[in-house]
């Protein structure tokens, strides 16, 4: 998978990744599923998901497994800046997932160190959500930001989910604004309800997320549903593509509605996100 970034050329037409699966670094096992589970990305865990005294061995288990080529693309979320140094190199490494940065100079010190790879902070209290367009244009290696919305949560002493509908729409707001792909939707912890999960993927992605990640792989497949276009939603795409590709410029279809090149980018991208139906 190639990861785009800052562009508006075809490749931000790509299908994007919808599903990324988070696994403990400190049980292969559980990596090595995640891996063959059909997640379009899985995320190596080193922080939330290990005890502390487990850590260093996470750490080297990780090192282990990325040693090779992953037949997926593969992100670790570091627990501390310290553990970058040893991971940078790996060829089984994609990109970095970076916890609670706060500031632009997080990533400043973090680029020093990380070798160029695409960086994904996680914003995870209020002062990052404040600072959520001067995070996502810190550096070129920032590939896209999303919120950590557990630790959020309990920063702001929310207590009913909508209390987060300000700052989702204010990282939605933000990734467009850096020209960054739209955020990815924050775990959903109920592993068991995924009639919760998806009516609450469906109104992330009204909000304007685009896929979600994942703690257990049977969440994958009722997230990719949500995420992905309805029938009708690809014909409307269709009739607009066609649309533009017979007469340039603004104008207005048989029903009235009214196509602009906007109206066209999104249409194709929907388009591309179909391409995943067949």
């Amino acid at each position: 998978m190639t990861l785009t970034h800052r562009t508006n050329g075809p490749a931000a037409l790509r299908p994007a990744p919808l599903t990324w699966l988070y696994a403990p670094g400190d049980r292969p096992d559980v990596v090595g599923k995640a891996l063959g589970s059909g997640a379009d990305v899985v995320i190596v865990d080193l922080e939330d998901a290990v005890a502390p005294d487990r850590r260093g061995y996470a750490l080297a288990a990780t090192r282990e497994l990325l040693a090779d080529p992953q037949p997926v693309p593969v992100h670790v979320r570091v627990h501390a800046p310290r553990d970058i140094p040893s991971l940078v190199s790996l060829p089984g490494l994609v990109a970095l997932r970076v916890p609670k940065v706060t500031h632009p100079t997080d990533i400043a010190r973090i680029v020093e160190i990380s070798a160029g790879l695409p960086l994904f902070p996680l914003l995870e209290n209020a002062l990052a959500v404040e600072h959520a367009y001067a995070i996502a244009t810190a550096h070129p290696s920032v590939h896209g930001i999303s919120l950590g919305e557990a630790d959020l949560a309990a920063d702001l002493g929310v207590r009913d989910d909508r209390g987060l509908d300000w700052p989702r729409s204010r990282v939605v707001v933000a990734a467009r604004a850096a020209a960054l792909p739209p955020p990815v939707q924050s775990v959903h912890a109920d592993v068991r309800d995924l009639d919760a999960l998806a009516a609450s993927c469906a109104r992330g992605r009204a909000m304007g997320f685009l896929g979600r990640t994942a703690i257990h792989p049977r969440q994958l497949p009722v997230i990719e549903r949500a995420y992905l276009p309805t029938p009708d939603e690809i014909a409307a795409a269709e009739e607009v593509v066609k649309a533009a590709e017979a007469d340039e410029g603004a104008l207005a279809l048989p029903d009235g509605r009214f196509v602009d090149a906007a109206v066209v980018t999104g249409a194709r991208r929907v388009l591309a996100l179909a391409a995943r139906r067949r």
